[in-house]
Protein backbone atom coordinates (compact mmCIF):
# COMPACT_ATOMS: atom_id res chain seq x y z
CA UNK A 1 0.00 0.00 0.00
CA UNK A 2 1.33 3.42 -0.92
CA UNK A 3 2.38 5.79 1.81
CA UNK A 4 1.81 9.50 1.96
CA UNK A 5 4.30 12.02 3.31
CA UNK A 6 3.59 15.18 5.25
CA UNK A 7 5.83 17.64 6.99
CA UNK A 8 5.87 17.92 10.79
CA UNK A 9 8.02 19.78 13.28
CA UNK A 10 9.96 18.12 16.11
CA UNK A 11 11.62 19.66 19.15
CA UNK A 12 15.31 18.75 19.01
CA UNK A 13 15.49 18.79 22.82
CA UNK A 14 12.51 16.74 24.03
CA UNK A 15 10.95 15.30 20.85
CA UNK A 16 7.67 17.23 21.09
CA UNK A 17 5.75 16.94 17.79
CA UNK A 18 3.80 19.79 16.21
CA UNK A 19 2.09 20.41 12.87
CA UNK A 20 3.57 23.93 12.68
CA UNK A 21 6.72 25.71 13.73
CA UNK A 22 6.75 27.35 17.18
CA UNK A 23 9.36 29.58 18.76
CA UNK A 24 9.08 27.99 22.22
CA UNK A 25 8.49 24.29 22.82
CA UNK A 26 5.38 23.67 24.99
CA UNK A 27 6.99 20.51 26.35
CA UNK A 28 10.41 21.60 27.60
CA UNK A 29 10.04 25.42 27.32
CA UNK A 30 13.22 25.72 25.26
CA UNK A 31 13.47 28.35 22.51
CA UNK A 32 14.24 27.80 18.81
CA UNK A 33 14.50 24.02 19.02
CA UNK A 34 11.92 23.02 16.37
CA UNK A 35 13.12 21.43 13.13
CA UNK A 36 11.05 20.43 10.13
CA UNK A 37 11.15 16.80 9.08
CA UNK A 38 9.04 14.68 6.74
CA UNK A 39 6.82 12.09 8.37
CA UNK A 40 5.71 9.00 6.51
CA UNK A 41 2.27 7.59 7.31
CA UNK A 42 1.35 4.19 5.98
CA UNK A 43 -2.27 4.01 4.84
CA UNK A 44 -2.40 0.36 5.70
CA UNK A 45 -1.22 0.98 9.23
CA UNK A 46 -3.54 3.93 9.65
CA UNK A 47 -6.71 2.29 8.36
CA UNK A 48 -6.19 -1.28 9.44
CA UNK A 49 -6.17 -2.81 12.89
CA UNK A 50 -3.47 -4.95 14.40
CA UNK A 51 -4.59 -8.53 14.97
CA UNK A 52 -3.05 -10.68 17.63
CA UNK A 53 -3.30 -14.38 18.20
CA UNK A 54 -3.69 -13.91 21.93
CA UNK A 55 -4.47 -10.94 24.11
CA UNK A 56 -2.21 -10.51 27.16
CA UNK A 57 -4.08 -10.87 30.44
CA UNK A 58 -3.38 -8.66 33.47
CA UNK A 59 -1.95 -10.29 36.59
CA UNK A 60 -1.85 -9.37 40.24
CA UNK A 61 1.44 -8.65 41.99
CA UNK A 62 1.23 -11.95 43.90
CA UNK A 63 1.07 -13.87 40.60
CA UNK A 64 4.33 -12.39 39.34
CA UNK A 65 7.32 -14.58 40.14
CA UNK A 66 10.30 -12.89 41.73
CA UNK A 67 13.80 -13.78 40.74
CA UNK A 68 17.23 -12.26 41.10
CA UNK A 69 18.33 -10.94 37.72
CA UNK A 70 21.61 -12.64 36.83
CA UNK A 71 24.43 -10.20 36.12
CA UNK A 72 27.43 -10.58 33.88
CA UNK A 73 30.67 -9.02 35.10
CA UNK A 74 32.57 -6.94 32.56
CA UNK A 75 36.01 -7.74 33.98
CA UNK A 76 36.39 -4.11 35.08
CA UNK A 77 35.38 -3.44 38.67
CA UNK A 78 34.84 0.29 38.13
CA UNK A 79 32.51 -0.40 35.19
CA UNK A 80 30.57 -3.01 37.19
CA UNK A 81 30.20 -0.54 40.08
CA UNK A 82 28.52 2.04 37.84
CA UNK A 83 26.25 -0.57 36.26
CA UNK A 84 25.08 -1.66 39.71
CA UNK A 85 27.04 -4.91 39.95
CA UNK A 86 27.33 -6.00 36.33
CA UNK A 87 25.39 -6.28 33.08
CA UNK A 88 21.72 -7.29 33.26
CA UNK A 89 20.79 -9.55 30.37
CA UNK A 90 18.23 -8.01 28.01
CA UNK A 91 18.92 -4.42 29.06
CA UNK A 92 19.43 -1.40 26.81
CA UNK A 93 22.32 0.83 27.93
CA UNK A 94 23.10 4.28 26.52
CA UNK A 95 26.72 5.50 26.78
CA UNK A 96 27.26 9.21 26.08
CA UNK A 97 30.26 11.50 26.11
CA UNK A 98 32.28 14.08 24.22
CA UNK A 99 34.13 13.06 21.04
CA UNK A 100 37.46 11.41 21.82
CA UNK A 101 36.65 10.90 25.50
CA UNK A 102 37.01 7.10 25.31
CA UNK A 103 33.50 5.65 24.85
CA UNK A 104 34.44 3.27 22.04
CA UNK A 105 37.70 2.31 23.77
CA UNK A 106 35.87 1.45 27.00
CA UNK A 107 33.27 -0.69 25.22
CA UNK A 108 35.93 -2.44 23.12
CA UNK A 109 37.82 -3.31 26.31
CA UNK A 110 34.60 -4.69 27.77
CA UNK A 111 34.13 -6.79 24.63
CA UNK A 112 37.66 -8.16 24.98
CA UNK A 113 37.05 -9.28 28.57
CA UNK A 114 33.62 -10.80 27.87
CA UNK A 115 34.78 -12.58 24.71
CA UNK A 116 37.62 -14.16 26.68
CA UNK A 117 34.99 -15.51 29.12
CA UNK A 118 33.04 -17.24 26.36
CA UNK A 119 30.38 -14.61 25.61
CA UNK A 120 29.34 -13.99 22.00
CA UNK A 121 29.54 -10.33 21.03
CA UNK A 122 28.68 -8.28 17.95
CA UNK A 123 30.26 -4.85 17.51
CA UNK A 124 28.26 -2.77 15.02
CA UNK A 125 30.07 0.36 13.84
CA UNK A 126 28.57 3.05 11.66
CA UNK A 127 31.49 5.47 11.94
CA UNK A 128 34.67 3.40 11.61
CA UNK A 129 35.93 0.87 9.10
CA UNK A 130 36.97 -2.64 10.18
CA UNK A 131 40.61 -1.65 9.70
CA UNK A 132 40.24 1.30 12.11
CA UNK A 133 38.67 -0.92 14.76
CA UNK A 134 41.46 -3.49 14.28
CA UNK A 135 44.13 -0.80 14.76
CA UNK A 136 42.52 0.35 18.02
CA UNK A 137 42.12 -3.24 19.22
CA UNK A 138 45.81 -4.06 18.64
CA UNK A 139 46.81 -1.66 21.44
CA UNK A 140 44.69 -3.62 23.92
CA UNK A 141 46.03 -7.10 23.23
CA UNK A 142 44.66 -10.30 21.75
CA UNK A 143 40.93 -10.73 21.14
CA UNK A 144 38.92 -13.95 21.18
CA UNK A 145 37.09 -15.22 18.09
CA UNK A 146 33.83 -14.70 19.99
CA UNK A 147 33.88 -11.01 19.01
CA UNK A 148 32.59 -10.21 15.52
CA UNK A 149 32.67 -6.83 13.76
CA UNK A 150 29.93 -5.47 11.49
CA UNK A 151 30.17 -2.09 9.75
CA UNK A 152 26.57 -1.27 8.82
CA UNK A 153 24.04 1.53 9.37
CA UNK A 154 20.85 -0.04 8.03
CA UNK A 155 18.81 -1.28 10.98
CA UNK A 156 16.97 -3.87 8.89
CA UNK A 157 20.27 -5.54 7.99
CA UNK A 158 21.52 -5.23 11.56
CA UNK A 159 18.37 -6.87 12.91
CA UNK A 160 18.74 -9.73 10.41
CA UNK A 161 22.38 -10.24 11.42
CA UNK A 162 21.46 -10.30 15.11
CA UNK A 163 18.73 -12.88 14.42
CA UNK A 164 21.23 -15.12 12.65
CA UNK A 165 24.18 -14.72 15.02
CA UNK A 166 22.19 -14.52 18.30
CA UNK A 167 24.99 -12.81 20.29
CA UNK A 168 24.81 -12.27 24.03
CA UNK A 169 25.80 -8.59 23.80
CA UNK A 170 25.59 -6.06 20.94
CA UNK A 171 27.43 -2.72 20.68
CA UNK A 172 25.90 0.00 18.47
CA UNK A 173 28.41 2.76 17.68
CA UNK A 174 26.70 5.16 17.30
CA UNK A 175 22.93 5.66 17.38
CA UNK A 176 23.23 8.91 15.35
CA UNK A 177 24.52 6.96 12.32
CA UNK A 178 21.76 4.34 12.27
CA UNK A 179 18.75 4.72 9.98
CA UNK A 180 15.47 2.96 9.24
CA UNK A 181 14.35 2.75 5.62
CA UNK A 182 10.70 3.52 6.41
CA UNK A 183 11.67 6.89 7.93
CA UNK A 184 12.53 9.37 5.19
CA UNK A 185 14.51 11.84 7.33
CA UNK A 186 18.31 11.84 7.47
CA UNK A 187 20.33 9.76 9.98
CA UNK A 188 20.80 11.60 13.25
CA UNK A 189 17.48 13.43 13.02
CA UNK A 190 14.87 13.26 15.76
CA UNK A 191 12.69 10.81 13.85
CA UNK A 192 15.55 8.47 12.98
CA UNK A 193 17.07 8.45 16.47
CA UNK A 194 13.72 7.79 18.11
CA UNK A 195 12.71 5.08 15.64
CA UNK A 196 16.13 3.41 15.77
CA UNK A 197 16.11 3.31 19.56
CA UNK A 198 12.61 1.81 19.52
CA UNK A 199 13.74 -0.99 17.22
CA UNK A 200 16.81 -1.72 19.37
CA UNK A 201 14.58 -1.79 22.45
CA UNK A 202 12.37 -4.42 20.80
CA UNK A 203 15.43 -6.49 19.93
CA UNK A 204 16.83 -6.27 23.48
CA UNK A 205 13.58 -7.23 25.21
CA UNK A 206 12.28 -9.67 22.58
CA UNK A 207 15.51 -11.65 22.11
CA UNK A 208 16.90 -11.09 25.64
CA UNK A 209 20.07 -9.53 24.23
CA UNK A 210 21.98 -6.79 26.02
CA UNK A 211 22.59 -3.79 23.76
CA UNK A 212 25.03 -0.94 24.44
CA UNK A 213 24.27 2.19 22.41
CA UNK A 214 26.86 4.96 21.96
CA UNK A 215 25.39 8.47 21.77
CA UNK A 216 27.02 11.77 20.91
CA UNK A 217 26.49 14.72 23.23
CA UNK A 218 25.60 18.33 22.48
CA UNK A 219 27.51 21.42 23.62
CA UNK A 220 25.32 21.44 26.75
CA UNK A 221 26.67 17.97 27.65
CA UNK A 222 23.48 15.94 27.06
CA UNK A 223 22.94 13.15 24.54
CA UNK A 224 22.07 14.58 21.13
CA UNK A 225 18.50 13.93 20.02
CA UNK A 226 15.20 14.01 21.90
CA UNK A 227 15.17 13.43 25.65
CA UNK A 228 12.71 10.61 25.02
CA UNK A 229 15.81 8.62 24.02
CA UNK A 230 16.96 8.61 27.65
CA UNK A 231 13.48 7.59 28.83
CA UNK A 232 13.40 4.55 26.53
CA UNK A 233 16.66 2.96 27.67
CA UNK A 234 17.28 1.16 30.97
CA UNK A 235 20.60 2.80 31.86
CA UNK A 236 22.27 6.07 30.88
CA UNK A 237 26.03 6.39 31.42
CA UNK A 238 28.13 9.49 30.79
CA UNK A 239 31.88 9.42 30.23
CA UNK A 240 33.32 12.70 31.52
CA UNK A 241 36.70 14.37 31.79
CA UNK A 242 39.11 16.53 29.88
CA UNK A 243 40.10 14.74 26.67
CA UNK A 244 43.62 16.16 27.05
CA UNK A 245 43.97 14.88 30.63
CA UNK A 246 44.73 11.31 31.69
CA UNK A 247 41.67 10.53 33.80
CA UNK A 248 38.10 9.63 32.80
CA UNK A 249 35.02 9.46 35.03
CA UNK A 250 32.11 7.16 34.17
CA UNK A 251 28.92 8.43 35.81
CA UNK A 252 25.40 6.95 35.86
CA UNK A 253 22.55 9.38 35.16
CA UNK A 254 19.84 6.70 35.11
CA UNK A 255 19.87 3.06 36.17
CA UNK A 256 16.83 0.84 36.55
CA UNK A 257 18.99 -1.92 38.04
CA UNK A 258 21.16 -0.01 40.51
CA UNK A 259 22.17 3.25 42.13
CA UNK A 260 22.74 6.43 40.12
CA UNK A 261 25.24 7.84 42.63
CA UNK A 262 28.23 5.64 41.85
CA UNK A 263 31.13 6.69 39.63
CA UNK A 264 33.96 4.78 38.01
CA UNK A 265 37.39 6.37 37.57
CA UNK A 266 39.75 5.33 34.77
CA UNK A 267 43.12 6.49 33.51
CA UNK A 268 43.74 6.74 29.78
CA UNK A 269 46.96 5.00 28.73
CA UNK A 270 48.45 3.65 25.53
CA UNK A 271 46.85 0.25 26.06
CA UNK A 272 43.43 1.74 26.81
CA UNK A 273 41.52 2.70 29.94
CA UNK A 274 42.99 1.43 33.20
CA UNK A 275 40.93 1.31 36.40
CA UNK A 276 41.75 3.65 39.29
CA UNK A 277 40.56 1.71 42.38
CA UNK A 278 41.53 4.53 44.77
CA UNK A 279 40.53 7.87 43.21
CA UNK A 280 41.48 9.89 46.31
CA UNK A 281 45.19 9.12 46.04
CA UNK A 282 45.06 9.79 42.31
CA UNK A 283 43.34 13.17 42.70
CA UNK A 284 45.76 14.38 45.38
CA UNK A 285 48.92 13.70 43.40
CA UNK A 286 51.00 16.83 42.87
CA UNK A 287 49.33 18.86 45.64
CA UNK A 288 51.51 21.96 46.33
CA UNK A 289 53.18 22.34 49.72
CA UNK A 290 52.89 25.56 51.70
CA UNK A 291 50.72 27.34 49.11
CA UNK A 292 47.79 29.52 50.13
CA UNK A 293 44.34 28.96 48.64
CA UNK A 294 44.58 25.16 48.70
CA UNK A 295 42.73 22.66 50.90
CA UNK A 296 41.58 19.06 50.61
CA UNK A 297 37.81 18.49 50.71
CA UNK A 298 35.80 15.27 50.86
CA UNK A 299 32.78 14.45 48.72
CA UNK A 300 30.67 11.29 48.52
CA UNK A 301 29.96 9.51 45.25
CA UNK A 302 27.47 6.83 46.16
CA UNK A 303 29.08 4.78 48.93
CA UNK A 304 32.61 5.91 48.09
CA UNK A 305 34.30 8.92 49.75
CA UNK A 306 36.52 10.87 47.35
CA UNK A 307 39.15 13.32 48.59
CA UNK A 308 40.11 16.08 46.19
CA UNK A 309 41.99 19.36 46.26
CA UNK A 310 40.05 22.64 46.11
CA UNK A 311 42.12 25.57 44.84
CA UNK A 312 41.28 29.27 44.93
CA UNK A 313 43.08 32.35 43.67
CA UNK A 314 41.91 35.78 44.84
CA UNK A 315 43.63 38.93 43.59
CA UNK A 316 42.85 42.62 43.12
CA UNK A 317 40.89 43.37 39.98
CA UNK A 318 41.70 45.90 37.28
CA UNK A 319 38.20 45.80 35.86
CA UNK A 320 35.01 47.62 36.73
CA UNK A 321 33.33 44.29 37.45
CA UNK A 322 35.45 41.59 39.16
CA UNK A 323 35.83 38.30 37.35
CA UNK A 324 34.48 35.08 38.83
CA UNK A 325 35.55 31.74 37.33
CA UNK A 326 34.84 28.20 38.51
CA UNK A 327 36.23 24.97 37.02
CA UNK A 328 34.87 21.66 38.27
CA UNK A 329 32.03 23.13 40.33
CA UNK A 330 28.97 25.37 39.92
CA UNK A 331 29.84 29.03 39.31
CA UNK A 332 26.57 30.25 40.84
CA UNK A 333 27.37 28.33 44.02
CA UNK A 334 30.81 29.95 44.17
CA UNK A 335 29.27 33.43 43.81
CA UNK A 336 26.83 32.62 46.61
CA UNK A 337 29.61 31.45 48.94
CA UNK A 338 31.67 34.56 48.24
CA UNK A 339 28.68 36.72 49.11
CA UNK A 340 28.36 34.81 52.40
CA UNK A 341 32.06 35.41 53.12
CA UNK A 342 31.72 39.13 52.51
CA UNK A 343 28.55 39.53 54.57
CA UNK A 344 29.13 37.08 57.43
CA UNK A 345 32.93 36.93 57.71
CA UNK A 346 33.83 40.49 56.76
CA UNK A 347 36.11 39.63 53.83
CA UNK A 348 36.04 42.45 51.25
CA UNK A 349 35.87 40.39 48.07
CA UNK A 350 33.83 42.82 45.98
CA UNK A 351 36.98 44.41 44.53
CA UNK A 352 38.84 41.16 43.85
CA UNK A 353 38.88 38.64 41.03
CA UNK A 354 38.30 35.07 42.19
CA UNK A 355 39.14 31.79 40.48
CA UNK A 356 38.07 28.42 41.96
CA UNK A 357 39.27 25.10 40.62
CA UNK A 358 38.79 21.43 41.51
CA UNK A 359 42.26 20.04 40.82
CA UNK A 360 42.47 17.17 38.35
CA UNK A 361 39.56 18.39 36.24
CA UNK A 362 36.93 16.27 37.97
CA UNK A 363 33.50 17.90 38.34
CA UNK A 364 31.72 17.75 41.71
CA UNK A 365 28.63 19.55 42.96
CA UNK A 366 27.88 18.04 46.38
CA UNK A 367 27.01 20.66 49.05
CA UNK A 368 29.71 19.18 51.32
CA UNK A 369 32.29 20.98 49.15
CA UNK A 370 31.01 24.37 50.40
CA UNK A 371 33.28 24.54 53.43
CA UNK A 372 36.34 23.59 51.39
CA UNK A 373 35.61 26.34 48.84
CA UNK A 374 35.04 28.90 51.60
CA UNK A 375 38.32 28.07 53.35
CA UNK A 376 40.28 28.03 50.09
CA UNK A 377 38.96 31.48 49.12
CA UNK A 378 39.66 32.88 52.60
CA UNK A 379 43.18 31.38 52.59
CA UNK A 380 44.01 32.95 49.23
CA UNK A 381 42.49 36.31 50.17
CA UNK A 382 44.56 36.46 53.37
CA UNK A 383 47.57 34.78 51.70
CA UNK A 384 47.73 32.36 54.60
CA UNK A 385 48.45 28.65 53.88
CA UNK A 386 46.36 25.89 55.48
CA UNK A 387 47.94 22.89 57.18
CA UNK A 388 48.61 20.23 54.54
CA UNK A 389 47.27 17.45 56.78
CA UNK A 390 43.86 19.12 57.24
CA UNK A 391 40.70 18.39 55.28
CA UNK A 392 37.26 20.05 55.45
CA UNK A 393 33.69 19.21 54.55
CA UNK A 394 30.32 20.75 55.34
CA UNK A 395 27.43 22.65 53.79
CA UNK A 396 27.31 26.44 54.17
CA UNK A 397 24.00 28.30 54.50
CA UNK A 398 23.15 31.89 53.66
CA UNK A 399 23.40 32.89 57.32
CA UNK A 400 26.98 31.69 57.39
CA UNK A 401 26.15 28.56 59.39
CA UNK A 402 27.90 25.27 58.65
CA UNK A 403 25.30 22.53 58.32
CA UNK A 404 25.71 18.80 58.72
CA UNK A 405 26.21 16.37 55.83
CA UNK A 406 25.59 12.65 55.48
CA UNK A 407 28.10 9.82 55.94
CA UNK A 408 30.49 11.87 58.07
CA UNK A 409 32.10 8.78 59.60
CA UNK A 410 33.05 7.34 56.20
CA UNK A 411 34.64 10.66 55.23
CA UNK A 412 36.68 10.84 58.44
CA UNK A 413 37.93 7.27 58.13
CA UNK A 414 38.97 7.86 54.52
CA UNK A 415 40.92 10.95 55.63
CA UNK A 416 42.67 8.94 58.35
CA UNK A 417 43.52 6.16 55.91
CA UNK A 418 45.28 8.65 53.63
CA UNK A 419 47.34 10.11 56.48
CA UNK A 420 45.47 13.32 57.40
CA UNK A 421 45.66 14.41 61.03
CA UNK A 422 42.76 16.87 61.41
CA UNK A 423 39.27 17.33 59.98
CA UNK A 424 37.22 20.55 60.01
CA UNK A 425 33.59 19.50 59.98
CA UNK A 426 30.17 20.74 61.17
CA UNK A 427 29.76 20.74 64.94
CA UNK A 428 26.55 18.69 64.61
CA UNK A 429 28.50 15.96 62.79
CA UNK A 430 31.29 16.00 65.38
CA UNK A 431 28.81 15.35 68.21
CA UNK A 432 27.40 12.31 66.40
CA UNK A 433 30.80 10.73 65.71
CA UNK A 434 32.64 8.50 68.10
CA UNK A 435 36.26 9.39 68.75
CA UNK A 436 38.57 8.24 65.97
CA UNK A 437 42.10 7.47 67.09
CA UNK A 438 44.88 9.26 65.25
CA UNK A 439 42.86 12.14 63.82
CA UNK A 440 41.57 15.38 65.39
CA UNK A 441 37.96 16.40 64.83
CA UNK A 442 37.45 20.19 64.75
CA UNK A 443 33.77 21.13 64.89
CA UNK A 444 32.66 24.55 63.61
CA UNK A 445 29.27 26.26 63.69
CA UNK A 446 29.85 29.09 61.19
CA UNK A 447 32.22 30.20 58.46
CA UNK A 448 33.73 32.73 60.87
CA UNK A 449 34.62 29.90 63.27
CA UNK A 450 36.10 27.86 60.43
CA UNK A 451 38.30 30.75 59.24
CA UNK A 452 39.54 31.29 62.80
CA UNK A 453 40.50 27.59 63.03
CA UNK A 454 42.82 27.80 60.03
CA UNK A 455 44.27 31.15 61.14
Amino acid sequence: MAAKTKSVFFCQNCGYESSKWMGQCPGCREWNTFAEEPKVISKKAASGTIRRDSTPRPRTLSQIEMGEAPRVTTGMGEFDRVLGGGIVQGSLVLVGGDPGIGKSTLLLQMCRNLAANGKKLLYVSGEESPQQIRMRAQRMGDFSENLKILCETNLADIRETISQELPDIVIIDSIQTMYHEEVSSAPGSVSQVRESTGILLQIAKGMNITIFVVGHVTKEGVVAGPRVLEHMVDTVLYCEGDRYAAYRVLRSAKNRFGSTNEIGVFEMRQEGLVEVPNPSEYMLEGKPEGASGSIVACTMEGTRPVLLEVQALVCKTNLAFPRRTAAGTDLNRVNLLMAVLEKRAGLRLSSSDAYVNIAGGIRMSEPALDLGIVLAVASSFRDQPIDEKTIAFGEVGLSGEVRSVSMAEQRVREAKRLGFTSVILPESCRKQLVRVEGIELIGVRSVRDAIMKIG
